[in-house]
């Protein structure tokens, strides 16, 4: 694996946040490693930096960097050898009748209203699900990296949209909200499924999915996409089937 000393940006810099309430794992702190300036990091250098555990929100690129926990395991799913199990096969056919579209980074108001309903149904009184038009841009928006959204509608409305980015070697699952009145299709199950298959349509090896975290029910559901991969002691690896 390429280490970040050889990336062919000279000046990109890593520093760590001061320490902050985890998200994830109540009663812990977090700490985060952050890569700027923003403005090298492109697609090339991105790809570099996700495969070394970053993530991105907006145009903060990041990975944890907790001084007494290692509980966020960077994930991905080898495409090629991707193989559903029998509840996401069910996911996917109850969804086939859903359009899909891949777009541009744009506003859309339409999107916008589905996203500040999925906030508010998600996470009720966590900030995002007061986010205005101008907050919803720079978190979803704002991308120097090749980033799309897929889009997807019922009967003519917008369902689920999921951010993501194009990498070298495969793509990465940002961001995705959905309909909160449709729970019974699974969108969520269904957002990674068809992430999966549009890696495999262009040719990608990799469909990268932020952070397993074990102790997390919001994060342990990655491992149940199979084969998975884990970042661990800087090396890729596939876990024991018992994870």
């Amino acid at each position: 694996m390429t280490s970040l000393r050889e990336l062919p940006i000279h000046r990109l810099q890593l520093y760590l946040t001061a320490p902050y309430p985890c998200s994830y794992l109540p009663g812990r702190e977090a700490r985060s490693q952050v890569a700027t300036p923003y403005s090298l990091i492109d697609t090339t250098v991105y790809s570099e930096l996700v495969r070394a555990g970053f993530r991105r929100s907006g145009l903060f690129v990041y990975r944890p960097r907790c001084s007494a926990c290692r509980a966020c395991m960077p994930a991905r799913v080898s495409v090629a050898e991707f193989a559903p199990n029998r509840s996401q096969r069910r996911c996917a056919a109850r969804n086939q009748d859903l359009a899909f579209e891949l777009k541009p980074l744009s506003f859309e108001e339409e999107h916008y209203r589905l996203y500040r309903r999925y906030q508010q149904w998600r996470h009720p009184g966590g900030g995002m699900d007061e986010d205005d038009r101008e907050q919803y841009r720079n978190f979803l928006l704002k991308s120097q990296i090749d980033s799309a959204l897929a889009e997807f509608r019922l009967n003519g409305e917008v369902v689920m949209v999921c951010l993501v980015d194009r990498l070298l070697d495969g793509l990465s699952a940002v961001y995705t909200f959905y309909a909160p009145e449709l729970a019974k299709r699974s969108l969520g199950v269904y957002g990674v499924l068809a992430q999966i298959e549009l890696a495999r349509k262009l040719g990608l090896s990799y469909l990268y999915l932020g952070y397993w975290i074990e102790q997390s029910p919001k994060m342990a559901y990655k491992t149940q996409y199979r084969p998975i991969e884990l970042l661990q002691q800087g090396q890729w690896q596939r876990p024991q089937e018992s994870v």
